[in-house]
């Protein structure tokens, strides 16, 4: 046996991952959560352990203090001491549905927080989302945050030490979960499955690796020290030593550029039916993340004291966007609780928008009226207005009598509320608009309706049959969708269509399909042509989307990721029901992807409200509109051959009952796509 001088050096660092919910619910897991660190802060105060390194978030710190306030100070000194790591993130945020905003806002409040309790010192910390953006690199760099631990999605072909878009990065070679310490297994049994693991990343690194000890909500075992004492002796090659991970990067040398995102699954699971799992949270998520920063921009142009509420509704809106909870894969009790947050968001979101239109009318509607770009906007009025398009009536309270506090709203006040498009520009040019029972135009596109089957025209282009309506049998889970080889799938039927609005600044027609009706709309001089669905699904088990027929293969894909433009690359004859995997262990590569509000594929762009993913195949770019699903984790998942969390059953997640899908489409060059997402996705507010 070697001496000391002879083994690599393990920098060893205790641990315990902490999803705040997942397949049990937050107070399950918070009531754990009190056992597990009571039991590392006493090993730290003891000093039986040298550090612990709190999963790089700072909430379930927040959450373990709110029941155990008793703590703080011995918290705030032992994170003082260099003992206890935690943040810079507020929450584990997944990297691929939230935005680039909502990530930023994660890192300020987190590390606010952090610094407020003494820490100062500060890893990205990745070790279980499910891939990563390129663009997490630029986000961390403007925090002043120099280095990064990811794990999964990272290819075969690079060392555990990279640097990933300029950032220092250490790939977890083994993951992060490592709970053989706390088995029964004798020493002898430790010690040999240690090193199997250890000669695996040390064909990756240099002299010296980095081993996570830990797993999800693990305790510490109070005699680890012991433990690797007596493992150390059976090591002949390696010589672990308990400490931290920043201890690792102070003793490794990073030489390897890498400038792309982290979605390789051929040795990790990605789990990208994540993407398209609860599609009602996605679009809950959208709608906040977009209502939430727009309050906070209004707030920022036009006064008003609104911060702590928007910071609380920002906490509220990162609890919501951990990895568990955005990707759906939680128990149906903790999605639950998930949309009671969506609904405080937007209470929240939506006053504030409310309050600063009320006290700042004179100065939103000339600020607006200082733009240059030509919009149509949505703004609701009391009374018959003067002018204007009038969409839609519903009941409900005046806005301006629920924000004036000098008067007292009362149920008597309930009244017709008109919801009204208003034209700003310069000139008044006449409309563009023509509608007829099957067909609705302007002076840049055209839908048509005919022969069953829906045409699109865009100049002299013509795109016969360009958009259909399919679904999938669906025999996966919540983290992988899993094709049925023997289903080709079905088509609706195209029935017909009528006018169900024309005016001068909007036009709409409803198709009749054998799935669902499909409304589509478009305003006055627009590229975009919008679309709603509402129905009822009944089944289950199945996989919805719209797919539009291009006019060349795809081989190429722009998408929205972290409010940035990235590019793909696809092969576009790859069929995932002719690539299952045959062997343990492996998940199947698809063509799928993530997206956040955009895709852009050969000219063609689709902006979407809350719809997360979209796929390739052949001259086809296809949405999910729904994913209906009823187990977390099926332990016969043919698209992934070994299990990725419990089988617990979720009939929630089947979205049995009324769903909803709004995307809007056209064709323009893919530098325009910001300005068409802010069509949908209006910057300011009008009254």
């Amino acid at each position: 046996m070697g001496s000391k001088n002879d083994k690599k050096r393990v920098i060893a660092y205790l641990h315990s991952h902490w999803d705040r919910e997942w397949y049990r619910e937050f107070e399950v897991f918070r009531l754990r959560l009190l056992r597990v660190f009571d039991n590392v802060l006493d090993l730290l105060e003891r000093n039986e352990i040298p550090s612990f390194y709190f999963d790089g978030q700072v909430a379930a710190l927040l959450d373990y203090l709110e029941l155990r306030p008793e703590k703080e100070q011995l918290v705030r000194d032992l994170i003082i001491d260099k003992k206890l790591f935690i943040g810079p993130f507020y929450t584990l945020v997944d990297e691929f549905l939230t935005d680039g905003i909502c990530f930023a806002k994660n890192l300020e409040i987190g590390l606010k927080i952090a610094r407020d309790f003494g820490c100062e010192d500060f890893i990205g910390y990745f070790a279980d989302t499910f891939g990563h953006s390129k663009n997490i690199p630029k986000i961390l760099k403007e925090f002043d945050i120099d280095k990064a631990i990811v794990w999964r999605g990272v290819p075969d072909k690079l060392p555990s030490e990279f640097l990933f878009c300029g950032v220092p990065t250490v790939n977890l070679v083994r993951g992060y979960f490592m709970d053989i310490f706390s088995s029964d297994k004798t020493m002898e049994e430790k010690a040999e499955f240690i090193k199997k693991n250890l000669d695996m990343i040390a064909k990756k690194s240099g002299k010296t690796l980095l081993l996570p000890i830990g797993a999800d909500h693990l305790g510490v075992p109070r005699d680890i020290v012991y433990q690797i004492e007596e493992i150390n002796t059976y090591l002949e090659d390696y010589n672990i030593v308990l400490s931290s991970p920043f201890d690792y990067f102070e003793n490794v040398k990073f030489k390897v550029k890498y400038n792309d995102e982290l979605r390789d699954n051929s040795k990790t699971f990605i789990l990208p039916g994540c993407y398209s799992t609860r599609t009602k949270l996605k679009q809950l998520n959208t709608e906040c993340s977009y209502k939430l920063d727009l309050a906070n921009k209004l707030q920022y142009n036009f006064g008003g004291n609104y911060d702590s509420a928007i910071e609380y509704a920002y906490k509220l809106l990162l609890q919501n966007q951990a990895h568990d909870s955005i990707c759906g894969c939680s128990t149906d009790e903790v999605h639950q609780e998930n949309i009671v947050r969506y609904n405080k968001i937007l209470q929240i979101a939506n006053t504030i928008i409310e309050e600063i239109k009320f006290n700042q009318e004179e100065n939103i509607v000339a600020s607006f009226k200082y733009q240059d770009e030509y919009k149509l906007l949505e703004t609701i009025q009391t009374s018959m207005p003067k002018e204007g398009q009038i969409i839609e009536k519903t009941q409900g309270f005046d806005s301006n009598l629920l924000c004036d506090t000098s008067k007292i709203p009362v149920t008597e006040d309930m009244t017709t509320i008109y919801h009204v498009l208003r034209e700003f520009r310069s000139d008044n040019e006449p409309t563009d608009l023509e509608v007829f029972d099957n067909y609705i135009q302007n002076s840049n596109i055209r839908i048509e309706v005919v022969n069953g089957q829906i045409d699109l025209y865009e100049g002299k282009n013509v795109h016969r049959n360009f958009i259909e309506f399919v679904r999938y049998k669906d025999e996966g889970d919540t983290y992988n969708y899993a094709p049925d080889i023997k289903d080709k799938g079905e088509i609706a039927q195209i029935r017909g269509a009528k006018i169900i609005m024309d005016g001068e600044l909007r036009c709409g027609i409803k198709i009749d399909t054998s799935f669902f009706g499909v409304t589509v709309y478009l305003n006055k001089f627009s590229n975009l042509l919008n679309f709603k669905i509402n129905w009822s699904n009944l089944l289950i088990n199945r996989l919805w989307q719209v797919r539009f027929n291009l006019n060349k293969p795809v081989k190429e894909t722009w998408s929205e990721d972290l409010n940035e433009i990235i590019k793909r690359k696809f092969d576009s004859d790859y069929n995932l029901r002719e690539n299952l995997p045959t062997s343990k262990g492996h998940e199947a590569k698809t063509n799928t992807a993530p997206m956040q509000r955009f895709v852009w594929a050969n000219g063609f762009g689709i902006i979407t409200k809350g719809l997360c993913e979209y796929e390739v195949y052949k001259n086809t770019l296809s949405v999910t509109l729904l994913r209906s699903i009823g187990i977390i984790s099926n332990p016969q998942n043919p698209a992934r051959t070994t299990p990725a969390g419990p089988p617990v059953k979720v009939p929630g997640a089947q979205q049995i009952g009324e769903n909803s899908a709004e995307f809007s489409i056209g064709f323009f060059d893919v530098d325009d796509w910001a300005f068409h997402v802010e069509e949908i996705y209006p910057q300011t507010i009008v009254l």
